[in-house]
């Protein structure tokens, strides 16, 4: 709460617990990650210009919650490796917009597989209600996302 309210122990509690195991999804998910792959950075950037089209460096900067600069840097190193590609604004030419090419939504489409097989072949060990209660849980897991 921003109003300096104490926050109920139990949420407190429940928000350890949330952030300690997502964490170590993220960790045992970065394991497949091999020396010269994409940084998360890159990956959340590339994903985002497939899923919501173009958008200027600003745009994304704002939406991925870091600085213009770091931006840059992650942009640069796409750009570098061609995945991404700059075009003048369609309204305002003096701004850029940056795009995902086509070897940037086949690096997407092949990590998306890999990463895919993996959750699905760990969630074939659950029981099916077990599944389902996951399955459940995936809309508010992105609210909370959008919400941190």
């Amino acid at each position: 709460m921003s109003d300096g309210a104490t926050l109920p122990a139990d949420l407190v509690r429940a928000g350890c617990d949330l952030r300690v195991v997502l964490g170590r999804i993220v960790r045992r998910l970065r394991q497949g990650h091999a020396a010269g792959d994409l940084t998360l950075s890159e990956i959340s950037v590339l994903s985002r210009l497939d899923r919501d089209g173009p958008a200027t460096p600003g745009a994304l900067a704002e939406e991925e919650r870091v600085r213009p600069q770091a931006m840059g840097a992650t942009l640069a190193a796409l750009e570098q490796r061609q995945l991404v590609e700059r075009r003048a604004h369609p309204d305002d030419g003096r701004c850029v917009v940056m795009s995902v090419t086509a070897a940037g939504q086949t690096i997407l489409v092949d990590r998306r597989c890999v990463n895919t097989q993996r959750v699905a072949r760990a969630l074939d060990e659950f029981s099916l209600a077990e599944q389902r209660q996951l399955v459940v849980a995936i809309p508010l897991l992105e609210k909370l996302a959008q919400r941190l």
